[in-house]
């Protein structure tokens, strides 16, 4: 594990308790911190909770090329996710097998029919959705959330990006739904579902073009709206830049906006307010 100052506990002046040190020399646990932090919490001088606390830190899987965040799940409730775009199919494959490694589910954006190739041959159980360009493993049955969440596109155009807000929602555990070109340019085709509107906990908007149909919905709802612009468009659009502006200047006040194309970003977020309680 690198040695990250930040990761100290903060003294404030007074004596470093065993609780403090033990939490420093986790940073570079291996199987005998391990055991000595379990037999400390059996023999009840140390808390679960902060048992817990150490070992989210423990290290990464260093592939040199590569650091594998194994204990993603730990800290923040999902593994890491693999964006493909850049790396190489023999790169992909040795990142999901330490994910994979580790018993957890894997998710991995922007792949192509090479990579997936790559990883299927390997683990069978791989999934490739063309369309998103995304590949899922399922090693888990998550419990369902209750909530709905809500994937709306302006246009058919806009589907790729829907897709993979799909694929990343529902291996998160959520109840998902989609409507698919219900753009301004007829807005009688959003209307007529608003009883799915109405019910949705998170609605992800995806728009290219002006991206007007994130402020319409946001006007219609009292649940948070994630914008997702896209560079679908003709040149005034700038590769997505105008329905990106577009959305950030919305005067619907429950609209907020993540990157362009960023269907992935806006089911994580989408997800995790869903899984508030």
């Amino acid at each position: 594990m690198v040695w990250r100052p930040a990761h100290l506990p903060s003294l404030s002046g007074r004596k470093a308790s065993a609780t403090d040190l033990l939490h420093i020399k986790v940073l570079t646990m291996d199987d005998n911190s391990i055991k000595k932090l379990l037999t400390k919490v059996k023999k009840g001088e140390l808390t679960i909770e902060k048992a817990l606390h150490s070992f989210k830190d423990m290290p990464y899987k260093d592939l040199e090329f590569a650091k594998v965040d194994t204990h993603r799940t730990i800290r923040c409730g999902f593994p890491e996710v693999i964006f493909c775009a850049g790396k190489t199919p023999e790169q992909v494959l040795k990142i999901a097998t330490q994910i994979i490694k580790h018993g957890a589910d894997l998710l991995a954006t922007r792949a192509n029919e090479e990579i997936y190739k790559c990883v299927s041959q390997k683990f069978k159980k791989a999934r490739y959705n063309d369309v998103a360009g995304t590949i899922v493993i399922k090693n888990s049955r998550p419990k369902k959330k209750k909530g709905l969440i809500l994937i709306v596109t302006a246009g058919t155009s806009d589907i790729p990006v829907a897709e993979e807000a799909k694929e990343t929602a529902e291996i998160m555990g959520n109840n998902v739904k989609v409507l698919c070109d219900v753009g301004v340019a007829g807005i009688h085709r959003l209307l007529r579902n608003k009883k799915d509107i109405s019910a949705a906990r998170v609605i992800i908007v995806i728009a290219g073009m002006e991206g007007a149909l994130a402020s319409v919905v946001g006007g219609m709802v009292a649940c948070p709206v994630i914008g997702v612009p896209t560079s679908v468009g003709y040149g005034a659009s700038f590769g997505g830049i105008t329905p990106l502006l577009a959305m950030l200047n919305s005067c619907a006040a429950n609209v907020t906006v993540v990157n362009i194309d960023n269907g992935f970003g806006a089911a994580y977020v989408a997800s995790l307010i869903n899984n508030v309680k």
